[in-house]
């Protein structure tokens, strides 16, 4: 195994909000990408998502309420609900997802 610096990883992606898997644990796809301020449009998985800010901050509209997930903190967005990125979201993204 190797140690794989995030903040760096997310900064060498080539495009914002474009994921760059970095791992499968127990399941789990572990992906990491970077948060430019652009909004994207409303998206619903048939799995459950976790969302983990590691740099700024992350502006989301979780079935129509908005909600903010700052650094530090992990927001897991249930599988079938519609979620979309607002305006403002910028920094460094870990997304756990199946």
């Amino acid at each position: 195994m190797e140690n794989i610096d995030l903040r760096r990883t997310a900064a060498a992606l080539p495009q914002a909000w474009q994921s760059r898997a970095l791992a499968r644990i127990g399941g789990v796809n572990v992906k990491v990408l970077r948060m430019d301020g652009s909004a994207s449009p409303a998206e619903t998985h048939a799995h459950a998502e976790g969302l983990l800010v590691l740099d700024g901050e992350l502006r989301l509209e979780v079935a129509g309420a908005p909600v903010t997930v700052r650094a530090g903190e992990l927001y897991t967005v249930p599988a079938g609900v519609p979620h979309a990125v607002a305006h403002g979201s910028t920094g460094v993204l870990l997304i756990l997802d199946s």
